[in-house]
């Protein structure tokens, strides 16, 4: 079993749903970033999405821009993030990562160099966020060719040919999005067809379901578990904790550390 099959697994004999917290590599330094990763996996992550530090992400609100532009400014590179990356692996041998990037980043290395140097670093899964179904091929190969597993995301407004090919050619998680639009932490309106999507996904045997986009609090996460989720990805609002306390580093670690304790108390079926 893979690192994501086995977490799944764990959290299952459990009754516990995943908390997988979301942020970009090196900001907004690279010392600090690992510092920052290790609190959210010691205070109870299960998996980690980490993204890699560009000019102009995609699917990104304001917050997670700001994360990107503080790590390019201190002159971070992809290079660094893959040495961070390491470093998250060497110190946790047993928690999946997955990274969540768009193409151009993989298209500056070349493909097989790109999954290589992910394999070499410990990653487990990576979702390109900008690639459609419609050309995933190459992306698919040079991921298997790694042991890397391919991600995808299910939109609110998928039919069912997208929901299908979202369940067959994800491995190791599947990312439901919450709702159109960019992430962000203050929008935390749902699509109201989220139940019949999870249905569909699960009816294709899509891998376990992450709900994204819009988790910023406890009750957020046991509304997504309601749904039949196997867990919830809080990207903006972990971002938004390091943007306000950058002048206090200490209060930042402190503030994460209580941030990730409650919405891993939300995954906690029986509480």
């Amino acid at each position: 079993m893979n690192r994501f099959e086995t977490k799944f697994a764990e959290l299952k004999v459990k009754n516990e749903g995943a908390f997988v917290p979301f942020v970009t590599l090196c900001d907004p330094t690279f010392d600090r970033s690992f510092e920052i990763i290790c609190t959210l996996v010691d205070n109870g992550a299960d998996a980690l999405e980490l993204g890699f530090p560009f000019s102009d992400p995609l699917l990104d609100g304001p917050v997670i821009q700001a994360a990107n532009n503080r790590a390019l400014e201190a002159g971070h590179s992809t290079e660094d993030s893959f040495k961070l990356l390491k470093k998250v692996r060497s110190k946790y041998p047993e928690i999946p990562i997955s990274l969540l990037l768009c193409a151009n980043l993989i298209f500056a290395k070349g493909l097989d160099t790109f999954y290589q140097r992910c394999a070499e670093v410990g990653v487990d899964a990576v979702l390109v966020a900008d690639i459609p179904l419609l050309a995933k091929d190459d992306y698919i190969n040079a991921a298997k060719k790694y042991g890397i597993q391919p991600v995808f995301i299910c939109p609110p407004n998928a039919d069912e040919r997208t929901i299908q090919g979202v369940a067959e050619n994800s491995e190791g998680y599947t990312y439901l999005v919450s709702r159109a639009g960019v992430t962000s932490a203050e929008n935390q309106s749902h699509a109201k067809n989220l139940d019949a999507l999870v249905e569909q996904l699960k009816a294709h045997n899509a891998p376990p379901i992450l709900q994204g986009f819009g988790i910023a609090a406890p009750n957020q996460v046991k509304e997504a578990l309601q749904l039949g989720v196997a867990g919830a990805i809080s990207g903006s609002a972990t971002v938004k904790i390091i943007e306000r306390n950058l002048d206090n580093h200490t209060k930042c670690l402190a503030e994460l550390a209580e941030f990730v304790q409650q919405m891993k108390v939300a995954t906690k079926q029986n509480t």
